[in-house]
């Protein structure tokens, strides 16, 4: 076990600054405790495929960013790879599910507006024939000043990039601020899943702002020198010159209408860091679409001199939020800023700046995660700091007490014999990992005190996983399954490789059942938002082809104690995956066009003693029927020994026919799919009731419904026939009918799957969980046709499927 010396201090009020930091890391007491492997805990990592490999080298600190909706970013020399995870049911390959785009990088140069065309040009004349070498050198070296290089390779690829929380562009998911290597600060947004749109330039707007003050931050400031002193050419450059920049959470702001009346709207606050130390915070609206969704920026002066990174700090304490920005230096020291967040429910801040870290050690401040955990000893929540420096990590526990803020640091040392070059943190457990450029990574986890903090750790050695490797950077899933690595071919023989070949590769971090207890017991009820662990878990089933007994009485004692309807969706989800995992592989790829018309049904399990009349007079369900004849047109042989082993039932042990147990699953599926149906047709009838105007605007067959719902006699549902006998009497002899979108027929509500028209067109029903919804047939995308449009619900819908 590893134990970090902790220093403490405390403030008598939030208004007074940190006490005098403990001594650095080169301390004796220190070097005393520094970090040796952990006999606590044991972690196995084990590799995922694929390993997607990138067409161009990282660029920037900090290449690997991993989204709150599962999208790895990837900063290259010439794009932003972004490998979005997919939980595809569908599919009975073991391997992650990933689909691929990129965020180009602009095929113009970026130009920072310091002055009017006419007079840049000249200055830059001046400048780079002065006979000053001081002036003449630094000017022409410098790339900031000559992003297009002259003679010089140009300034291509991306310095860096940051996911925003969940829930900021207009489909609900994360938008992707992007840096590229000559400065501009662009916003991107993914909105029809295969094209990532460019929304916004920061960088042109925020020149432009100062270009109207005159390059003031203030109206009193005295204004400065003109263009052509190179002092004052420097300083306009670098007051907007982004080094990094940060999304804070969403927060809610009052929004005053026309009649007086307050509304709330969420908001979400980018903190852009520049070289001159400033902060400009941009406030945008949500849903985030444009330059018509901003709603301020305001600039704040940080005191720091060489900045290098920040990240926002935000502690909640009895039901009171603070939010402060958190700065490093290239020089070492590290602060916490007040950020005032005018017209935001709940929100304060510091009255004056938090030294973390004072000493101007010379060790660059690298990366800051900032980690909200709950102290068990003072029984209060805290906010732990880690900031890599060199090769060393610096930690810091904040605490809000009676005598104000508390604030403990130090450093953990041995953990690197070089310096990090990546760090990231799980969010939900405090789990801290760091890598060197040698291939070892380190997994460090809090541990609590009665005085502060102490750091438990592992050495997770990556040649033992991928061979020998280098690192380039690493980034941890949302919920800790699994650990993106970015890595190009190590030495062999004690010789460096001839080409470099990056690649994006994925490792474990969780065992199955540690996936499946949090799955469990997670907060947030939205497997969406956990496709991370559902991997682990799609994977442990397609591996064994049986789901764990102790999951499927876990799970049943969950769904009888609140009968929620996550778990019933988890329910479905293990039965969807368990049915695929009993399915042939075909032995070629689904999209391919099969051009064999044959009519002949061909059993799943020759071996069994079945005849193909007998398989036909027993009848299949339409899932196994469809997947049998695929089989048959993509060329399967149904005599391949290597497909008997599939005919046992793993799950009980027993020895029935696969297609029995395949029918089974398809009867218990069918079960859970209409049990959540309903669920959804009450949640629907409930809003109809509350909102008449719903049901006129977008035709709901509300009386359909209703008699879907009082068809089966089987189903006796209290709440269901009370609400529907008080939305039959309000109304009356109404009904609002859905149509059909080609011919304006009516669609009758006889079956929950589809709806056919008197002219024969056939739509697909489905419940529609996100804003928005897509669907594949043939290698291309169609969008689905929404039926219900519903607020906040989950929406019913239709898609064509043939007309005739």
């Amino acid at each position: 076990m590893a134990a970090a010396a902790a220093g403490s201090g405390g403030s008598p009020a939030l208004s007074s600054g940190g006490e005098e930091p403990p001594a650095g890391p080169e301390s004796p007491a220190e070097e005393a405790v520094s970090a040796g492997p952990s006999a606590g805990f044991r972690l196995t990592a084990v590799r995922r495929e694929p390993a997607v490999r990138l067409q161009h080298g990282v660029s920037g600190l900090e290449p690997l960013a991993w989204s709150e909706d599962h999208r790895v970013s990837v900063s290259t020399a010439r794009s932003i790879a972004v490998l979005e995870q997919l939980s595809d049911i569908h599919s009975g390959g073991q391997e992650l599910v990933i689909h691929r785009t990129a965020v180009p990088a602009p095929a113009a140069g970026c130009l920072l507006k310091v002055g009017s065309k006419k007079e840049v040009a000249e200055c830059k004349e001046k400048f780079a024939n002065s006979k000053d070498p001081t002036v003449s050198q630094t000017f022409m070296l410098d790339r900031v000043f000559n992003p297009e290089g002259k003679s010089l390779p140009p300034m291509r690829g991306f310095k860096y990039s940051s996911w925003s929380p969940l829930g900021c562009d207009a489909n609900g998911r994360c938008l992707l601020a992007a840096l590229t290597m000559d400065n501009r600060l662009t916003i991107h947004a993914n909105l029809n899943r295969l094209q990532w749109v460019q929304l916004v330039d920061l960088t042109e707007m925020y020149g432009e702002r100062l270009y109207e003050t005159s390059y003031k931050l203030s109206k009193v400031e005295t204004p400065r020198g003109e263009l052509g002193d190179f002092a004052e050419f420097q300083r306009r450059h670098s007051m907007q010159t982004p080094v990094r920049m940060e999304w804070s959470g969403i927060c809610t702001t009052q929004q005053v209408k026309h009649n007086n009346e307050c509304r709330d709207v969420g908001s979400v606050l980018l903190a852009v860091l520049f070289e001159n130390g400033n902060i400009a915070a941009w406030q945008f609206q949500l849903p985030f679409v444009g330059k018509e969704s901003i709603t301020s920026c305001n600039t704040i002066e940080s005191g720091i001199n060489s900045p290098s990174v920040l990240s926002w700090w935000e502690y909640e304490h009895n039901n009171r939020k603070m939010s402060g920005l958190i700065v490093g230096s290239a020089f070492g020291p590290v602060k916490i800023l007040p950020v005032n967040l005018k017209a935001v429910k709940g929100y304060f801040t510091l009255r004056q700046p938090v030294v973390l870290w004072q000493e101007m050690d010379q060790l660059p401040v690298h990366s800051i995660k900032c980690i909200p955990l709950y102290h068990p000893y003072q029984k209060c929540s805290c906010s732990l700091v880690v900031a890599a420096r060199g090769s060393y990590v610096f930690w810091c526990l904040l605490l809000i007490s009676k005598a104000g803020l508390n604030v403990h640091n130090s450093h953990v040392t041995g953990l690197h014999s070089l310096p990090i070059v990546s760090m990231t943190a799980d969010k939900q457990n405090g789990t801290v990992y760091t890598c060197s450029s040698d291939g070892k990574v380190r997994q460090l986890i809090p541990i609590f005190t009665d005085v502060a903090l102490k750091f438990e750790h592992q050495l997770i050695k990556l040649s033992e996983v991928f061979g020998s490797v280098r690192t380039h950077g690493i980034a941890v899933s949302p919920c800790g399954a699994y650990l993106a690595v970015i890595t190009t071919e190590g030495m062999t023989n004690g010789l460096h490789p001839v080409n470099k070949n990056y690649q994006v590769q994925f490792v474990t971090l969780k065992t199955f059942e540690e996936a499946a207890a949090q799955l469990l017991e997670s907060s947030v009820q939205n497997l969406f938002r956990q496709v991370d662990l559902t991997d682990l878990v799609r994977w442990k089933i397609l591996k064994d082809k049986h789901i764990p007994q102790f999951l499927q009485e876990a799970l049943d004692k969950k769904i009888e104690s609140c009968g929620s309807t996550y778990f019933w969706r988890f329910k479905l989800f293990l039965l969807r995956i368990l049915y695929q995992s009993m399915q042939k592989t075909p032995s070629e790829v689904m999209w391919r066009p099969s051009h064999e018309d044959t009519k002949v049904l061909i059993s799943d399990s020759p071996g069994m003693g079945s005849t193909e009349d007998d398989h036909q007079e027993e009848g299949t369900s339409k899932q196994a029927s469809k997947q049998s004849l695929c089989e048959v047109s993509k060329g399967t042989d149904p005599d391949d020994p290597a497909d008997d082993t599939l005919a046992h039932s793993s799950d009980v042990g027993g020895h029935e026919p696969m297609e029995e147990k395949l029918l089974e699953i398809q009867a218990r599926i069918e079960a859970v799919e209409m049990h959540l149906t309903r669920e959804h047709m009450k949640r629907v009838l409930g809003e109809v009731y509350l909102h008449t105007w719903i049901t006129e605007n977008t035709s709901i067959p509300t009386r359909g419904v209703c008699d879907f719902l009082m068809s089966d006699e089987g189903y006796d549902d209290r709440t269901a026939r009370v609400l529907i006998g008080h939305i039959l009497k309000k109304m009356n002899k109404q009904t609002f009918p859905e149509h059909c979108s080609l011919c304006k027929e009516i669609l009758p509500f006889t079956d929950r799957k589809q709806a056919v028209c008197s002219n024969g067109h056939i739509w697909l029903r489905k419940i529609k969980r996100n804003q928005m919804a897509y669907s594949f047939s043939d290698g291309r995308m169609k969008e689905e046709k929404v039926l219900f449009n519903l607020p906040v619900l989950p929406e019913f819908g239709i898609q064509k499927v043939s007309a005739s």
